[in-house]
């Protein structure tokens, strides 16, 4: 019985995944990984076949933030894992849970000139995801997967990289056997005393100020009701949008880099910083503004300790645990010197400079939102159609709205929307790209097409790349190699065999998202800044 299970290792890897949950891999095969692809269809798992590598990481990606659960990635040795390096890094920086399996050559140090070959795969991998490690033997295979697996759900989610020589990959090996017992570990808590320090803290501040960042965790409702009864005014990162209900009157919304947020921060008496790394690409400047003490509640210790800020406490924990036990501890106290009046004007300043700083964008913004069914979920590209959006789009729920926020990388969008789709059958789920992004991954279209998926491509044309020729301008350089000429883009998504569209008006533009999440295909939506109401 026991010589009836043996398999070649990459067939066995693909038992060992669906067994721990995996339904889905992206990924494009070749000759050095093929026995990877053995085990697939055997295991009952889909592979979702991807035109380039970065697009299958992508939509790996897309997958595991519409999901939560770990996408998973197959690619080759050498330039598959090159092409599958650019999301990696965009995972990491995001907190993504996607796991690359790629395969490598067997002797790299004594052989030249093989197929694919690379002075050391495993370190260049290493260099953008959390750790990249080589298996050996099929027992290190399965270790290591597991340890992935683990660590995605006890740590802060980030990219991992197993790589196994081709000799193993294609040598007989037992099954993994059972899954791990992951479901004894989990995420560090916080003890009783600080949820009761925080309640203190809360009860005893007049000008309490929230920020929530994506680590705050899907708790829409426990938050919204721990700010309410503290009185607090809340500012949320742009990945931290929706932890709070949009409709919270002392919301101030995701203005946090607006450089006169510093004078709203100097105001506050408490700081508390939740599943946010106040990064550059959260606030851009160094400082928040606040004088007063500051609790940073967070799931990564590396984030805390190299916290800079004054006056600043730490609690690594896992952040809906410690504050669904303060807010039983704050009944009674909601009343701080916090203006809803104050909050309504400054929001309405900072929606008038991202509306003068780049303009039409923000109608537009408006009307789609006025549109989408609540339950929509957005990938947004580096365009300024997104940068503009941030800001002015409160989203109704949490973990809605994806974007290569840290990494900022192109061609993002389409690719993860794809994965968003796949792993969202039946729910609204829309992509909005830059015309010079599209360029980067817009054969993945082809994908879409390919899966049937019902999938709104808003494709924002504003014939160059904008953002850097106005940053160009305001450096007082002269703008140069910001124009690149574009595709018929209506005709390029026909070729592939999708549906095309050029709304004319914003009335149109609506109709034409609401028809696109019914059509059978993903639908390219055209618009140019010639866009009329």
């Amino acid at each position: 019985m026991a010589e009836k299970q043996l398999r070649p290792l990459g067939a066995q890897v693909s038992h060992m995944l669906k067994a721990r949950g995996v339904d889905v891999i992206f990924g494009i095969p070749g000759v050095h990984n093929q026995e990877m692809y053995r085990g697939i269809e055997e295991a009952g798992i889909t592979h979702v076949l991807a035109r380039h590598e970065q697009g299958a990481g992508f939509m790996a990606d897309g997958y595991a933030r519409a999901t939560g659960k770990p996408g998973v990635a197959y690619v080759i040795t050498g330039p598959g894992v090159c092409n599958v390096m650019t999301p990696m890094g965009q995972a990491y920086s995001d907190s993504v849970p996607i796991l690359v399996i790629s395969s490598c050559l067997d002797e790299t140090a004594a052989k030249r000139g093989q197929l694919h070959q690379m002075k050391d795969q495993e370190i260049a991998a290493g260099t953008v995801c959390d750790w990249s490690e080589t298996a050996h033997t099929a027992q290190a295979a399965y270790g290591l997967v597991d340890r992935a697996l683990a660590e995605f759900s006890t740590q802060r989610k980030r990219s991992k990289h197993i790589q196994v020589p081709i000799a193993q990959l294609q040598g007989q090996a037992a099954p993994a056997g059972a899954p791990s017992k992951t479901q004894f570990l989990q995420r560090p808590s916080a003890p009783a005393e600080y949820a009761v320090q925080i309640a203190a803290a809360l009860r005893m501040a007049k000008r309490p100020l929230f920020v929530f960042g994506g680590g705050a965790g899907q708790a829409q409702a426990m938050y919204t009701d721990v700010v309410a009864k503290s009185g607090a005014a809340v500012f949320t990162s742009y990945a931290g949008r929706g932890t709070v209900a949009p409709t919270y009157d002392l919301l101030f919304g995701s203005y946090l880099a607006r450089p006169d947020t510093v004078d709203i921060f100097a105001q506050a008496d408490l700081v508390v910083a939740v599943g946010t790394e106040l990064a550059e690409v959260d606030i851009w400047r160094d400082h928040l503004g606040h004088t007063c003490p500051m609790i940073r509640v967070d799931i990564d210790p590396e984030n805390l300790a190299g916290d800079s800020h004054p006056e600043s406490q730490q609690i690594l924990c896992d952040a809906p645990a410690l504050f669904g036990a303060v807010l039983p501890l704050l009944d009674g106290h909601d009343e701080t010197e916090w203006q809803a009046s104050d909050i309504a004007s400054a929001r309405a300043r900072w929606r008038a400079e991202t509306d003068a700083e780049r303009p039409g964008i923000v109608p537009i913004c408006d009307a789609l939102r006025a549109v989408l069914p609540t339950e929509t979920m957005i990938y947004s590209d580096m365009t300024q159609f997104a940068y503009a959006a941030k800001e002015v789009w409160d989203m109704p729920k949490p973990g809605h709205w994806h974007h290569p926020y840290g990494f900022g990388t192109l061609g993002y969008a389409t690719p993860a929307a794809i994965g968003g789709a796949v792993a969202r059958r039946g729910k609204p789920t829309m992509a909005i790209i830059g015309d010079y992004g599209f360029h980067y991954t817009m054969q993945e279209l082809g994908v879409a097409v390919e899966l049937g998926l019902s999938l709104p491509i808003i494709l924002w044309d504003n014939g160059k790349l904008k953002e850097i020729e106005d940053s160009m301008v305001r450096a007082q350089i002269a703008p140069n190699a910001v124009i690149a000429r574009n595709p018929d883009f209506v005709k390029l998504a026909e070729a592939f065999g999708a549906n095309a569209v050029a709304p004319q008006s914003i009335s149109q533009m609506q109709e034409a998202v609401l028809g696109a999440f019914q059509a059978q295909g993903p639908t390219l939506i055209y618009l140019t800044p010639s866009l009329t109401a």
